[in-house]
């Protein structure tokens, strides 16, 4: 993961928390660590409160590593390509010499199987090169089959970005935060700034200015003693919600199960094919490890409570591999078929929680309490989204830009979305 001479070590705090901090950040998966980072970077001294003994270990852990910039949107294309922007020379724009992301751009190809899918890809790529996304190719059947043998005669068409691809979030999240450590290694950042990770702490309240539910948000109330800051940020994942009902605000979270079953080793698998959907069912894989990683979000997951331990259910491993279930990979590619006939030797599933907002886009800025800020709920696009939804909700924080100009900001207008396939 690192270069000689890169420290790994977070700055952890083992004894008593500090006082006092520019900016405390509640919550230490991706979207945290990046918060920590960018406003480390701005100069800020932060303080990290994650209630489990690592950072990243809930949800971050169960994602699958990846980033596209095929969206239906232009605001979160923007955020995605802001982000590869990054991953890309990371280790040069971080000070960390020898930092590997993992990265592997193979590519995110969409398979219709159906005229109606293939319809809608269509109007897709033609509205992603209204954004200037110009690089989405449009296959036909028979040249999908072409490139890759594997795939079933019902594909008719797909959608193909090969920039797109696959990264390893674990080595992301502790990029951001061993950046935001040591962040007088960071290149172009402003004197002063630095980060610190309070592990096993869990916030019971908020220290506000003066009395009533009102007052200004003045610090934090944690299970390791009172800490007071400018400014409070919520990085908290499918736990926001929670957390902002402490404050007394809503942040309009849903958490919903999302399970990833793991194939370690699998000789099937070409390691070199690109993440691979069915555009009928979101059932889809990507190779990983010496196998690889087979998920489906289902819109029909009910909506949950956040938790700490997440339950899996081998069910979902069957509707991927039975060829007999709706959602069977076996779809997309006959191999799945005869990989359930003779059976996968090994294999595990892992789940964490996806942070579903109304319009399944991200909330970022300030709240409604002064010093009470945002950076959550981006439905599932956590990981490729980190960079540019950080680094925009430090921006608003430290005055660098405009509330009225953000389009994820708290008090937009919501437009419920139809669900995303991924």
């Amino acid at each position: 993961m690192t270069g000689a001479g890169v420290s790994t070590e977070l700055r952890v705090v083992d004894g008593a928390l500090p006082s006092r901090v520019d900016l405390i950040v509640v919550g230490g998966g991706i979207a945290g660590a990046a918060t920590a980072f960018y406003a480390a970077r701005a100069g800020l001294q932060v303080l990290v409160v994650e209630r489990r003994a690592e950072i990243a270990s809930l949800t971050t852990a169960a994602a699958t590593g990846a980033f596209r910039l095929q969206h239906d949107n232009a605001e979160e294309l923007a955020l995605v390509r802001e982000g590869v922007d990054l991953y890309l020379d990371f280790a040069a724009r971080t000070g960390l010499d020898g930092w590997d992301l993992g990265i592997r751009q193979q590519g995110y190809l969409f398979c219709a199987r159906s005229e109606a899918s293939a319809a809608r890809a269509r109007e897709l790529v033609a509205l992603q090169r209204g954004f200037g996304l110009t690089d989405v190719e449009l296959i036909d059947g028979d040249e999908v089959r072409r490139r890759w043998p594997m795939l079933a005669p019902s594909i008719i068409q797909a959608r193909f970005r090969a920039g797109d691809g696959f990264i390893d979030q674990i080595a992301l999240a502790r990029g951001y935060a061993t950046a935001a450590s040591n962040a007088d290694r960071i290149p172009d950042a402003l004197p002063g700034g630095g980060a610190q990770f309070a592990l096993g702490v869990e916030v019971h309240g908020f220290v506000r200015d003066g009395a009533g539910v009102s007052g200004a948000v003045i610090g934090v109330e944690t299970s390791r003693g009172t800490v007071h800051a400018a400014n409070t940020l919520i990085a908290a994942g499918p736990w926001s919600g929670v957390v902002g009902a402490i404050a007394g605000i809503d942040v309009p979270i849903a958490p919903t199960i999302r399970q990833k079953l793991v194939i370690p080793e699998l000789p099937d698998i070409d390691q070199s094919a690109p993440m691979t959907i069915d555009d009928e069912t979101g059932s889809h894989w990507r190779p990983a490890l010496a196998g690889c990683y087979a998920l489906r979000t289902d819109p029909a997951t009910p909506v949950g409570e956040p938790l700490l331990e997440v339950p899996t259910d081998a069910a979902y491993a069957t509707a991927l591999l039975d060829p007999a279930s709706p959602s069977a990979l076996a779809n997309l590619a006959p191999f799945w078929g005869e990989v359930w006939r003779r059976g996968v030797p090994s294999w595990h599933l892992m789940a964490g929680q996806y942070e579903y907002t109304p319009d399944h886009r991200p909330l970022l800025g300030p709240t409604a309490l002064a010093g009470l800020h945002v950076n959550t709920g981006y439905s599932g696009h956590g990981v490729m989204c980190s960079a540019g939804g950080a680094r925009r909700a430090v921006d608003l924080l430290i005055g660098r830009s405009a509330v009225a100009d953000e389009p994820f900001r708290m008090d937009r207008p919501i437009v419920k979305r139809a669900h995303d396939v991924l």
